[in-house]
């Protein structure tokens, strides 16, 4: 070991021992030198997997290289290649510096930490956009009511999402293709069983919980065998949970197109492929749902409404839920009002009414969102509790003006510790909301049980069909959108089960 690094290495350790700014933990790696901020210990930019650049591009994560002293982590990793964002109210610091070499998690603990609860959050984004240190996403308030957080980065777009030919010819036949950022969220809670209890946190009780591409992220884990003994309980926000079906070899098909697009021929190969710049392979579709998880036949064997469909899931407790207005999503991804009204199914449509705009929006959301999170909480009723939830709150300042709570607006009551700027905005009502909602998740870690204040959420069931609202008077209900859900789910969801089986719970 260089002097310098010795006496650096001293320095840290000597600021930990006698209660200075700057703790230090050991991990499989490595010591990490993070900060402090009052009783809650930061390590951030923490590597759990090998840079996946060269030949480890469209590759499984490997495990990250050891080093010497005590790596500097008081400092974001940089974050995965990806695109501009269409819209930013949650990432206005992604234009940070962005590399392959991404595959970096962050921890927020506190003094004293020992056998911890542990959440691990997946950020949303389509599968193509964001990070796990986004601004919304820090963890002071979770270590501060006694929670271990992680919050992790993963490869996006077609780094993340990626068939070919060529890379199906020089695979093993037995290995993973295509779904190389669902491998590097395995690889990190891998990376937490392994480590988490040097932060103080216990590895045998971890919530995996996301929102959006995070959430759809958490219901592929836990349709995934591979997935087992990582987490013991999970949590869903507007993740959706009817997926079309998408194989390897329509998978291959848009990787030719997208090799074409960056300009290589239909005989491109591995090295060539490999060789090309990131900005080339932003060129994906932006559909809604264009990127992300699909079955290869090996890693992930079907989809995730289809593993749900037939029971064949991780039993653990879990939350899920949406929210008022996800219909936001449409102005965000362009997806136009038309065409969404016009194929509203022959049974709904009595049940919506208004503009084709105001018909779409309410389509979307309950189509997209509503309807299939409480057809995944029912399924997952049959093994373990699952509570379903609805979130209507819109904060005093935006009720005139907002339609309800838009996508992903539930994220700074979940995770507290707001912006400066929303803090200042912010009005007792909204810290309320925030105390409680913040409170249901940090219970449910701790407990299996999400306790809510005096607000008691009862776990569904389809013969009770109830779920907890969060809106301007929060509260349990009954039969929450039934008529409408009911008409979805009947007209929409067996053409996603190939032969329309098995028979599924009708709530």
């Amino acid at each position: 070991m260089k002097p310098l690094t010795v006496l650096l290495t001293a320095a840290w350790l000597c600021a930990t021992s006698f209660g200075g700014t700057t703790p230090t933990v050991t991990v499989g790696a490595g010591a990490l030198a993070g900060t402090k901020v009052g009783t809650v210990e930061i390590f951030k930019g923490i590597p759990y997997a090998a840079p996946p650049v060269g030949p480890l591009r469209w590759a499984p994560p490997a495990p990250p290289a050891s080093w010497n002293g005590a790596r500097d982590a008081s400092a974001f990793g940089a974050i995965c290649p990806q695109p501009p964002r269409p819209e930013t109210a949650l990432a206005a610091e992604e234009d940070r510096r962005q590399s392959e070499d991404c595959l970096f998690l962050n921890v927020w603990t506190f003094e004293g930490a020992k056998k911890a609860p542990v959440m691990v959050w997946i950020h949303g984004g389509a599968f193509r956009f964001g990070s796990g240190s986004g601004r919304a996403y820090d963890g002071g308030d979770f270590a501060r009511d006694g929670v271990v957080l992680v919050t992790i980065n993963y490869r996006l777009g077609a780094l993340g999402f990626f068939a070919h030919p060529a890379l199906t010819q020089a695979a093993a036949a037995d290995a993973p293709l295509g779904n190389y950022g669902i491998l590097d969220q395995i690889a990190a809670l891998q990376w937490v069983q392994r480590n988490i209890a040097a932060f103080g946190g216990d590895p045998a009780n971890v919530t995996v919980f996301g929102e959006s591409a995070g959430g759809t992220s958490v219901l592929t884990l836990l349709s995934l065998p591979a997935a087992k003994g990582l987490f013991a309980k999970a949590i869903v926000e507007s993740g959706g949970g009817w997926r079309e079906r998408r194989t390897l070899a329509e998978e291959e098909k848009a990787g030719l197109k997208l090799a074409a697009a960056a300009g290589l021929g239909a005989a491109a190969t591995l090295p060539q492929l490999r060789a090309l710049p990131p900005e080339k392979l932003f060129d994906l579709p932006m559909r809604l749902g264009a990127v992300g998880p699909f079955e290869d036949g090996r890693f992930i064997q079907q989809s995730a409404t289809e593993a749900f469909a037939a029971g064949r899931i991780l039993h653990v407790p879990l939350i899920v839920g949406s929210n008022s207005y996800e219909a936001s999503l449409m102005k965000s991804f362009e997806i136009p009002a038309g065409p969404i009204a016009a194929r509203v199914p022959a049974s709904a449509k009595p049940l919506y009414a208004g503009t084709d705009e105001e018909v779409a929006a309410e389509v979307f959301t309950d189509a997209v969102m509503g309807a299939p999170a409480r057809w995944i909480a029912a399924q997952a009723s049959a093994g373990a509790p699952a509570y379903l939830y609805y979130f209507s709150y819109v904060p005093v300042r935006r009720r005139s003006t907002a339609p309800g709570a838009s996508h992903g607006s539930e994220i700074p009551f979940v995770f507290g510790g707001w912006p400066d700027i929303f803090n200042r905005l912010a009005s007792p009502e909204e810290h309320a909301m925030e105390s409680l909602l913040h409170g249901c998740w940090v219970a449910f870690a701790k407990t299996g049980k999400p306790v809510c204040g005096d607000k008691a959420w009862p776990a569904y069931s389809a013969a009770t069909d109830e779920l907890m609202e969060f809106g301007a008077k929060p509260g349990p209900e009954a039969n929450f959108r039934k008529a409408r859900y009911d008409a979805l789910q009947r007209a929409l969801l067996p053409r996603l089960i190939p032969g329309g089986r098995p028979p599924w719970q009708q709530p």
